[in-house]
């Protein structure tokens, strides 16, 4: 009989986070190794609290006994300043999106490009990177650009709707990996560059239910490009589908979501997540989102 004796208790702040599946992800996969977890969202919203309220949200953890919170928008730089030590990755990255709270400390880490990192190693294991183009260059396409740099992409083109955030975000990961080529590219550079990319990588809104549809033209792909989609809900985006139907090798945006959840659980617990359990789970969670408004429109 597995030892119940310690208890783990773990949170998530940030705005609109009721709804989020990491709490059952973590809670399922604890039940399954013999640990007692509790994971409670802690909504900014619900709450009627300012982002800047995060440092006091940290201490009000440390001093109820949480042994760490993850971080969401729109505390993931906020919460730098209120940190004890923060990890080579999320300082190079700036931006922290777990914190374990060990002997009174607050230790920052960044689990959303090493989340990436190894949905790409799993889902990918063959991805070619000598060129990537990605789309999108905010919080969440930040982490995924330096995840993509970090497991070797010499080339990364990166394209925004904002030019100067892509500019600005280019400039950075050039200094961070001096080895690399990072180019900010434009919406219209697409054709040129997608004809010489290995993949694509699609880090915005788009595909999301709230926002159907494709981020480019799917006349730009070809069979041989690989294609990464960040968005879970759906997992089976318009994007992911169609470059399917191209024959192209695709990952969906569930595997960086079980990625990140699997290497926080790691860090609150000391244990490794079975990632295959997990993502099984986080399935089995999307499944029952994607049919709970077909059978409430069937009761009425």
């Amino acid at each position: 009989m597995s030892n119940r004796a310690e208890s783990v208790l773990v949170g998530l702040i940030g705005e609109g986070v009721m709804p989020s599946l990491t709490p059952p992800m973590h809670e399922r996969e604890a039940d399954v190794q013999g640990l007692r977890l509790l994971y409670r969202p802690i909504d900014l919203l619900e709450l009627a609290l300012p982002a800047t309220a995060v440092g006091s949200l940290l201490e009000a953890a440390r001093q109820m006994g949480f042994n760490g919170l993850n971080i969401t928008h729109p505390c993931k730089q906020l919460v730098l300043e209120h940190l004890d030590e923060i990890s080579d990755d999320a300082r190079r990255l700036g931006a922290v999106n777990t914190v374990l709270i060990h002997d009174g400390r607050f230790v920052g880490h960044n689990t959303d490009f090493s989340g990436f990192g190894s949905a790409l190693a799993d889902g990918l294991p063959e991805a070619k990177l000598d060129r990537v183009v990605q789309l999108g260059a905010g919080g969440a396409g930040s982490a995924v650009a330096y995840a993509l740099l970090k497991a070797g992409a010499k080339q990364l083109d990166l394209v925004d709707m904002d030019p100067e955030r892509a500019a600005e975000r280019s400039a950075e990961l050039s200094e961070l990996f001096p080895d690399a080529t990072v180019t900010p590219r434009s919406i219209a550079e697409l054709g040129q560059v997608m004809p010489l990319a290995d993949g694509l990588v699609h880090c915005t809104p788009i595909g999301m239910a709230a926002h159907p549809g494709l981020p480019l033209d799917i006349e730009l792909l070809d069979a041989r490009h690989w294609v990464a989609d960040i968005v879970y809900r759906p997992i089976e985006t318009q994007l992911v589908r169609e470059a399917r139907a191209k024959g192209c090798k695709v990952l969906d945006g569930g595997r960086m979501a079980v990625g990140q959840a699997a290497d926080a659980f790691k860090i609150f617990t000391g244990k490794d997540a079975d990632r295959d359990r997990m993502r099984e789970h986080f399935l089995e969670l999307i499944a029952s989102e994607e049919q709970a408004p077909a059978l409430a429109k069937a009761a009425h």
